[in-house]
């Protein structure tokens, strides 16, 4: 069975994501910045909000543990579209042309439920093309779990071989490979062509 449709991931494929220069805004001695990052196991709690839990009740719960970073942790949510840093370069035109051939696009990403609905909002005309986005905030189930695959093909009512996946996490496309889809590790636009044009998708 050829490939029909193109899953994206969002975070560092279809956009940018630099939470730590963000970081460096807010804290800019190097020090206390990886302190703030090591006691808050900073990462790991971002993770949980991916995973659907609500930040209110995540920060609430940080900021009790840590009161002198509260400003820091607000400011995760208040300015957390400061840690996108824009459109990966070449793949927004990618996505056009996929589009204009009627080549069917959805997404799956590990998205918090609570910051996503302000960032869609902002890129609406940029995610207008895509028939569907499963967001793991919103579903509480992460990738490379194989729940969200299922999940995301039962939705967008196509069989695992149909659908060609792109992220930029090798432990995602394992994930997704797993299940029969196929993969593509994200490093670069120019790949990306090269293996849309390979799946008779895009024109040589």
């Amino acid at each position: 069975m050829s490939v029909k449709a193109v899953v994206f991931d969002v975070g560092n494929v279809l956009y940018g994501w630099d939470p730590d220069s963000f970081l460096v805004r807010q804290i800019a001695d190097d020090e206390a910045r990886l302190r703030f990052i090591e006691e808050a196991d900073l990462y790991a709690w971002h993770e949980t909000l991916d995973g659907g839990r609500p930040y209110a009740e995540a920060a609430a719960e940080l900021s009790e543990k840590l009161p002198e970073y509260a400003a820091v942790i607000a400011a995760w949510s208040d300015r957390f579209g400061e840690t996108i840093s824009g459109p990966v370069p070449g793949v927004h035109e990618i996505v056009a042309e996929l589009d204009e051939k009627h080549v069917p696009l959805f997404g799956i990403t590990n998205f918090s439920a609570d910051f996503w609905p302000p960032f869609r909002a902002q890129e609406e005309a940029f995610f207008s093309r895509f028939r569907d986005i499963v967001v793991s905030g919103e579903v509480k189930l992460l990738k490379p779990d194989a729940a969200i695959y299922y999940l995301a093909l039962d939705r967008f009512r196509l069989r695992p071989d149909e659908a060609l996946f792109v992220d930029d996490r090798q432990i995602n496309i394992a994930g997704a490979e797993l299940i029969g889809m196929k993969g593509h590790l994200f490093t670069d636009a120019v790949g990306l062509r090269a293996r849309l044009v390979a799946e008779g998708l895009l024109p040589a």
